[in-house]
């Protein structure tokens, strides 16, 4: 027994909306996840200056090497130009023309210019503050 040709077409078309709608409903879940990666990992959440003392430079990293720094910010020092209070500004380097700049002046005071992430790459560095051009402070 077959069926009638209204209920076989009525299938089809209902077949064909619902394919109509899942093909929709991937491409938004393409879109709007684009739109989140983007937002979480590359998108430029603020851009500065810091300046301080470089107490550390170094190439670490397992599998993706990378360049990571710490200052030292201080906030109030003492006539014998020692800092009483500080906080530890951590960032990564991911412009290899600047690496021998920072290797070159561990100890000093600098001033960076540096870019912040929503969240770090794992492939760019451990912290969202990626920085980008560094001048030594006399």
């Amino acid at each position: 027994m077959s069926e009638s040709p209204a209920k076989t077409s009525f299938w089809n078309r209902v077949l064909f909306i619902v394919k109509k709608i899942i093909k929709w409903m991937l491409f938004l879940i393409v879109i709007i996840g684009g739109i989140i990666i983007y937002w979480k990992y590359f998108y430029t959440y603020s851009e500065g200056y810091r300046a301080g003392l470089l107490q550390k430079f170094s190439n670490k990293g397992a599998i993706f090497k990378t360049y990571e720094g710490e200052l030292i910010l201080s906030s109030v020092s003492s006539t014998t130009n020692v800092a009483i209070a500080s906080e530890k500004f951590l960032f990564s380097v991911i412009n290899k023309s600047i690496v021998r700049k920072f290797d070159t002046i561990q100890g000093r005071m600098v001033i960076v210019h540096y870019k912040q992430k929503n969240k770090p790459v794992f492939w760019r560095g451990d912290s969202p503050y990626l920085v980008d051009s560094v001048k030594v402070r006399y």
